[in-house]
């Protein structure tokens, strides 16, 4: 059997691992102190290791899975990454709004989806999914830091970090840095995401609804 790019199919399977260990850990978290946005957060989770489980599959089955397969499977990759999008996103608002602006902002994320997913049906393009994705991250990247500000939210430092590790590696992916033939720029953001997903899991797990229990302040 010849895989194609086996490092890219490993790290991205690492992260799939990762995606599933996290999720639910957060999910079992959310359940115990009915936290909405940690359940949330956990969906995105689990919806990133559907992504990267599928991804690797793509990168290193490509020869076997034929073009219905590899239609398949990169379909599945770009999706589940919109919905990881959806749900990090849901989860920052039930932490930072209520009422009104709550669901007005919830609608626009559901919105912003399925336009991404009518784009989606006829391009493959993984420079989309960063497009969508990263509007994503910095609405996330700027709510949190409000909450950091005003309300010295214990979650912004971690998701904060998380996200500005992410941008680094997508930051690489996309300008197609590599540190070796066989270890190239998809591995390197691979390698780098990993950080950021623990970073954002430990954040998520500090996620508090905006109205539940007011976060204890620090002295």
């Amino acid at each position: 059997m010849r895989i194609t790019e086996p490092t890219t199919m490993v790290t991205d399977y690492i992260l799939a691992g990762m995606g599933i260990f996290f999720g639910r850990k957060l999910f079992l978290r959310g359940q115990e102190i009915n936290q909405r946005a940690i359940r949330l957060w956990a969906a995105a989770f689990i919806a990133m290791a559907v992504g990267a489980l599928a991804g690797g599959t793509s990168h290193g089955f490509a020869n076997y899975l034929g073009d219905l397969g590899q239609t398949i499977t990169w379909k599945l990759t770009v999706y589940a990454i919109g919905v990881a999008s959806v749900c990090l996103a849901s989860a920052t608002i039930h932490a930072h709004f209520t009422g009104l602006p709550r669901r007005v902002l919830l609608i626009v994320v559901v919105l912003k989806f399925l336009v991404y997913a009518f784009w989606m049906l006829n391009h493959d393009d993984f420079d989309y999914v960063i497009r969508d994705y990263a509007p994503t991250m910095l609405f996330v990247f700027l709510l949190e830091c409000w909450g950091l500000i005003t309300r010295r939210s214990r979650s912004a430092p971690w998701i904060i970090a998380g996200i500005a590790i992410s941008f680094v590696g997508a930051a690489i992916q996309q300008n197609e840095i590599a540190l070796h033939q066989h270890f190239n720029h998809n591995d390197l953001y691979h390698v780098i995401q990993m950080v950021g997903l623990y970073l954002l899991y430990r954040g998520g797990l500090l996620l508090r609804d905006k109205d539940g229990p007011l976060e204890p302040r620090s002295a």
